[in-house]
């Protein structure tokens, strides 16, 4: 065995091991199964090691196995395609220095991450088995171990707490600041066992403050309640009190005088009266017992709200920022549309008690509307300052686990998770009735839409019902059948696609494998998320693909068949814009058949492939005379002789097969020729009996090692034979080679593409896509109740009943498991009068007015595994807009709104006016 020069096998050596590396596919198969062993057994305390995604797809690659997969997911050609045993040299050390900070150089026990980090581009997680097998084969870190916990109070998930939380506790003796670690599952007790340790102090003796913005909000007593309940942030700080004792000394016997901070005082009471700003008295001994623990009422005391008394707004209401709390603007951003919503301000500001429902099993018993609640009467009553909304976000991780830690998320998925858990917690149903909902069986549209929304409204009544459902009418279509399901379903929002993301053109080359016509390069609109069947199918009905003839996908790298693309399923973003794909029209009886592959190359100038190989089909070749029968027939549509017009001939002198389309497009729709003929059939003209009318060679299956063939030379029976063509200068003379040259790009890009990518596209043509008729897709099939079967059916949405707050969210977004992407392309929506009449199909006149106005959007900016969000809100009541940043708040000018970083838009219903126009939003204000 051959052992690779590698610093990781000198290190090794170095150290006494005589342990040899393993075997590349034997490293792969180890930590496969150890991996998939430790994934079957997940529990709370596993341990798991952080490890640089460089040196771990250094790795994959030695190992053979394919780059991308996280850490270990099989590929999905990993079951249709060998993986090869090694396709990269052996990785030296485990080197973990491009992940932590400072490079691992501070020497420090505990080396910690980068904030920036994003799991699978920078780092991979493994389990601990794993790592001890990488450790023992290469060495190196620096170790990283974390720890699996458990996350979310109804949806229980385990993750590996990456970034555990980091508190800033200072000392009130001497002002001085240590950073202690700590996972957000510790409890206060070990919170305490660890600063008494650090500052060998006795826990009696010590008092433990939350001391987030350098303010005092609560004392933290020694309990078995989680950091996490108590809604300590990362890098907050935390404030140590030593007491003095009857001496006036502290328990280190300095004599300090120690003077307690005081909490701020607010200036105004939610309930009434004065009180501080976390609900207690300044009382600095009776704070010490009156303070309580409980998770239920710590936002309450946080927020210093009392009951459910009506609130009226503040001086300035509606302009305090909220606070980032590590990568929460995406929580800020949504959050302030929401508390903008002038009819949620409404509701909340009144007396709201009795519509929480604390026993609906699919809501959150009311705390999630609690801390909604709480957090925009805080916005609306605190004039400009900036609000901390950690209550919330505590309350946010423990019922949505996946918006827990600190990394960046979705703001159009936060507002969809918050709308139905409001929903649910204020939902005025409390033991919601059984409907078995009947099919529309040709009843009219009105009627099954009414029976819908009434089953809808007798289970689901809330404000968010109230204002942010409407009702659309989905129409599928069996393709067998023709059976129609017609059904009228809620939605909160749409998400619309921007159309240059829902469709994709491609130009792909079609050849026919006779020799019944010319190569012609067709292009077709197909789903940008659609794969090789769905390019098949378009391709056939733009070439006239006969019944009895299938589609062969190809791509053509250096004048060679680089890949067939024969997996049905294959995503069509394996594409990219810049490859040249072609498609050979073969019979489907072609199982039974030879194909044979021919490439060309100049016979004279270092025989280097040139033009496009061709694909045709023999049935059971013996000799060589046979595959130059075969070359002969697909090269005759070639011949010179046979197309002397003045049109063709104006197409051979621009060299393009695109420019022979008008006369080919009649040639290809018509009757083909049967594809198998026999050699005396089609035996060239001129061909002798003992030599071939082409320089022929037999490759193998790479395409090299020719093997000259003679007429009689006998051909190996096999499913594929590749021959390569030598043109002399008599092909040449014989044949036009230019249809074989310059294959068009999948896509080309150039000016007018790039002109196009930046003009912008409207609302409403977002709106047309989304309500647009498409099949659906392979993995979402329709069980047809008349076949018995699940189809592909096409489907259809159209909107029958429009809510007084319409959401769109625009999907900028697109995830795969293998490929992300963001579009930042700029869409032209109304800021006033959307009319929206031409969409609905109810023609109940009772619904109101289908004219919107636009009050609040959340944009983002940036890319995909960050960027920044933030919010336009305009203030119903002076009617200007201001651009909501974090904590910062500032005016913004009309104009100045729209952006290509607008993600959800946010729109309220206008009324009509007394005189039958629309003049009034649907709250009493009149439209600027």
């Amino acid at each position: 065995m051959t052992i690779p020069d590698s610093s990781g096998f000198h290190y090794m050596m170095e150290n006494g091991s005589i342990e040899l590396p393993c075997k590349p596919e034997e490293e792969r198969r180890i930590v496969q199964e150890l991996t998939a062993k430790a994934e079957s057994n997940l529990r709370e305390g596993n341990l798991y090691y952080v490890v640089s995604s460089r040196w771990f797809s250094a790795w994959q690659r030695y190992t053979g196995q394919i780059e991308g997969a996280y850490p270990f997911e099989a590929h999905p050609m990993e079951s249709q395609s060998p993986i090869p045993s090694n396709t990269g040299d052996r990785p030296g050390l485990i080197d973990n220095s491009d992940i932590v900070v400072n490079g691992g150089d501070n020497k420090d026990d505990d080396p910690q991450l980068l904030r920036t980090l994003e799991e699978g581009r920078d780092y991979v997680l493994v389990p601990q088995e794993v790592w001890e097998k990488l450790s023992k084969w290469y060495k190196g870190g620096p170790v990283l171990p974390r720890k699996m916990i458990s996350v979310g109070d109804q949806q229980k998930q385990f993750i590996v707490e990456v970034y555990p939380l980091c508190l800033r506790l200072i000392d009130s003796r001497d002002q001085s600041e240590v950073v202690i670690r700590l996972s957000k599952k510790a409890s206060l007790h070990d919170l305490y066992v660890k600063v008494c340790n650090l500052k060998v102090l006795q826990p009696e003796k010590a008092r433990i403050w939350d001391y987030f913005n350098k303010q005092k909000h609560s004392i933290l007593i020694s309990s078995n309640q989680t950091l996490e309940d108590c809604t300590l942030q990362m890098d907050q700080d935390i404030l140590l009190e030593v007491p003095m004792d009857d001496f006036g000394m502290d328990s280190t016997g300095n004599g300090l005088a120690l003077v307690p901070v005081e909490p701020v005082r607010s200036p105004f009471s939610i309930a009434g009266g004065p009180t501080m700003s976390n609900g207690n008295s300044t009382g600095y001994s009776s704070n010490i017992n009156q303070r309580g623990t409980s998770t239920s009422t710590y936002g309450d005391m946080e927020d210093g709200y009392d009951g459910f008394k009506p609130v009226t707004r503040g001086d300035r209401g509606g302009l305090a920022g909220l606070q980032n709390l590590g990568n929460t603007c995406f929580m800020n951003s949504g959050l302030q549309c929401l508390v903008h919503t002038p009819d949620l301000v409404e509701y909340f500001l009144q007396d709201y008690s009795e519509e929480i429902n604390r026993q609906n099993p699919l809501g959150m018993h009311g705390e999630l509307a609690l801390a909604f609640g709480e957090l925009l009467r805080k916005l609306w009553s605190s004039g400009r300052t900036p609000v901390a909304p950690r209550a919330f976000k505590g309350k946010l991780a423990r019922f949505a686990p996946q918006f827990s830690g600190y990394n960046q998320h979705d703001s159009q998925e936060l507002l969809a998770f918050l709308l139905d858990g409001l929903h649910e917690d204020l939902n005025r149903v409390k033991r919601k009735p059984y409907f078995e909902t009947k099919d529309s069986d040709g009843r009219p549209d009105e009627e099954v839409a009414d029976e819908f929304w009434r089953y809808h409204k007798a289970r689901n009544d809330s404000i968010i019902v109230d204002i942010c459902q409407g009702q659309y009418k989905s129409t599928l279509v069996c393709p067998i059948c023709d059976k129609i399901s017609i059904t009228f379903d809620p939605f909160m929002y749409l998400s619309l696609p921007l159309p240059s993301t829902a469709t994709r053109s491609m130009t792909i080359t079609v050849f026919y494998c006779d020799g019944s016509g010319l190569p012609m390069p067709f292009t077709v609109s197909v789903l940008k998320q659609g794969c090789c069947k769905d390019l098949k199918q378009a391709l056939g009905i733009a070439c006239c693909l006969r019944s009895d003839e299938y589609l062969l996908l190809a791509e053509v790298y250096e004048h060679r068949i680089y890949r067939y693309l024969e997996n049905p399923s294959d995503p069509l973003a394996t594409i990219k814009d810049d490859e040249h794909i072609v498609a050979y029209r073969l019979p489907k009886r072609e199982a039974d058949l030879t194909r044979v592959e021919i490439c060309h190359r100049y016979q004279e100038i270092e025989r280097k492939p040139f033009l496009t190989p061709l694909v045709t089909i023999l049935e059971d070749p013996q000799s060589g005379a046979d595959i130059d029968i075969a070359v002969s027939r697909v090269l005759s549509p070639l011949r010179r002789k046979a197309f002397i017009t003045s049109t063709t001939h104006s197409s051979r002198e621009n060299g393009s097969a695109a420019n022979a389309i008008d006369e080919q497009m009649e040639c290809s729709c018509t009757q083909l020729e049967p594809m198998i003929q026999s050699a005396e059939e089609m035996e060239p003209e001129g061909m002798s009996s003992k030599e071939l009318s082409f320089r022929l060679c037999i490759t193998d299956d790479k395409g090299y090692g020719c093997r000259p063939i003679a007429k009689d030379s006998p051909i190996k029976p096999g499913r594929v034979v590749k021959v390569m063509l030598d043109w002399t200068d008599k092909e040449h003379e014989l044949y036009d080679s230019s249809y074989l040259k310059d294959l068009p790009e999948v896509h080309k890009s150039g000016i007018l593409s790039k002109k196009t990518k930046q003009e912008a596209i409207s609302l409403f043509s977002c709106l047309d896509a989304f309500l647009k008729e498409e099949p659906l897709g392979p993995d979402d099939m329709w069980y047809c109740p008349r076949c018995k079967e699940h189809r592909q059916a096409s489907k259809k949405l159209d909107l029958w009943r429009l809510p007084d707050i319409l959401v769109f969210h625009l999907k900028r977004f697109s995830y795969g498991r293998w490929l992300k992407n963001k579009l930042d392309t700029f869409v032209n929506f109304p800021i006033h009068n959307l009319d929206l009449s031409k969409y609905v199909k109810s023609k109940d006149a009772s619904e109101g007015s289908h004219v919107y106005e636009l009050y609040a959007i959340s944009n983002h900016y940036g890319g995909l595994g960050g960027g920044h969000y933030s919010a336009y809100c305009k203030l119903i009541d002076d009617n200007k807009w201001y651009h909501f940043d974090d904590a910062h708040v500032s005016p913004v000018n009309e104009s100045e709104i729209k952006t290509s970083a607008a993600y959800v838009l946010f729109y309220r219903r206008v009324k009509p006016t007394s005189s039958g126009t629309v003049g009034e939003p649907s709250d009493g204000h009149r439209v600027s």
